[in-house]
């Protein structure tokens, strides 16, 4: 990984979710949760492998009732990934969790307040080998520390919650932790990871609680998110969106992706914002490009630019591109052109050379190619383009001009 404008990545032990490490030198981690009723085991094991499918490497499902950890002990040992256990204001929830086989529990502080009960999880915990996600909610802080600091939710209100529920552990000789302060105020959310990274040593889950729908809600988890992550903060993520939980699984491999936190394992599609010489629709081809790629595992830049003036030239470092030009794709690899296709071919051809890519190489591929061609066809549409369009298609000479002349 090489990833030089990110700070060193935070020293912490590592903790096992079932067979996946958490903290320390390990990847960072893609989490999401399912919004079926858990006592639909099939229902539930259908959107747990959906999850799997786009990125997420731990699922986490609901069990507040005794239905629900019934649906748990059916569920856990058909899982492709490790299962978490929600646990709300019962703890023998947790308890039965357990025996279902859960990989892991989450305790909100703010819901479970007995600390025989929160020592009883964690002593039962511990026996099993089985780890903790202490998950301070700003939403569900303890109505005294609410109160201790001036009736608001401060970081060190968030910090303080999940250092009591820690003492609570060491008593029982428990730290088989992760910790988690989230809020659905960035600023807050941001500060009180801080604050928390400097005070213990254990793996942090990060979030933006109830960041809402996208996109709006993407914006707000990324932003939390990715300035923790570049600061080196963090070891596993979830974006808690207001949408269909595949999309949050999605969005946290590309944070990851992005960030070059996890080697890529699908398309990084890059595509001009168009201008007045795109001869497509660059916003139409785009999408229903990102549509025919979906979660197929072809971890390639693909380039989708409006005019074959510009476009194989800015998108040279690209994989694989695309560039339209007089109701004609020219398709580049490597900024070398290598195809000529219709222009209602380009998404298809795409899509075709990338898998040829993945499965020859880019040397075979281009080697193949009537390259001669390919480059002479783009050489005369880009004449074309130019002798028509002339250098300047966003007519930008004429209006600094204008500006010269009055200033």
């Amino acid at each position: 990984m090489d990833v030089t404008s990110a700070a060193p990545r935070r020293r912490t032990r590592q903790i096992m979710v079932g067979k996946v490490p958490v903290g320390g030198d390990a990847p960072i981690t893609v989490q999401s949760m399912t919004i079926t009723k858990t006592a639909d085991v099939e229902g539930t094991l259908q959107q747990i492998y959906a999850l799997a499918a786009a990125g997420a490497d731990i699922v986490r499902c609901t069990c507040n009732e005794i239905e629900a950890a019934e649906g748990l002990a059916q569920i856990v040992p058909r899982s492709p990934v490790p299962i978490v256990a929600d646990i709300h204001h019962q703890y023998k929830m947790a308890l039965a969790a357990l025996e279902a086989g859960g990989h892991c529990l989450r305790l909100n502080p703010g819901n479970i307040r007995n600390p025989e009960h929160i020592k009883a999880v964690a002593s039962e915990c511990k026996d099993r080998g089985v780890p903790i996600r202490i998950g301070v909610n700003g939403g569900s802080l303890d109505s005294k520390l609410y109160e201790k600091y001036g009736g608001k939710v401060t970081p060190e209100a968030m910090v303080e919650s999940a250092r009591i529920e820690l003492a609570y552990f060491e008593e029982v000789g428990f730290d088989d932790v992760k910790i988690s302060v989230k809020a659905s105020s960035v600023p807050l959310m941001i500060e009180a990871y801080r604050q928390l990274a400097d005070a213990v040593d254990y793996p942090l889950h990060l979030g933006v609680t109830e960041a809402g729908p996208p996109p709006a809600g993407l914006i707000k988890a990324t932003a939390g998110m990715a300035t923790l992550l570049a600061e080196g903060i963090g070891d596993t993520i979830r974006y808690s969106l207001t949408a269909d939980p595949v999309e949050e699984a999605r969005a946290g491999r590309q944070l990851l992706e992005a960030l070059g936190l996890r080697e890529r394992k699908t398309v990084d599609l890059i595509a001009c914002p168009s201008c007045g010489r795109a001869e497509v629709d660059v916003i139409d081809v785009a999408k229903r490009a990102m549509e025919a790629f979906g979660d197929r595992e072809i971890p390639l830049q693909i380039a989708v630019m409006g005019c074959v003036v510009n476009g194989p030239g800015e998108a040279r470092d690209a994989d694989i591109g695309i560039a339209a030009g007089r109701k004609k794709g020219h398709l580049f690899i490597k900024g070398r052109n290598v195809a000529v296709v219709p222009e209602d071919e380009m998404v298809e051809t795409l899509v075709r050379y990338a898998e040829r890519i993945m499965e020859d190489g880019i040397d075979a591929v281009v080697a193949a190619a009537d390259t001669k061609g390919a480059q002479k066809a783009a050489d005369e549409d880009r004449a074309a383009l130019l002798g028509s369009q002339g250098a300047d298609a966003n007519d930008a000479g004429t209006r600094i001009d204008l500006i010269r002349k009055k200033t």
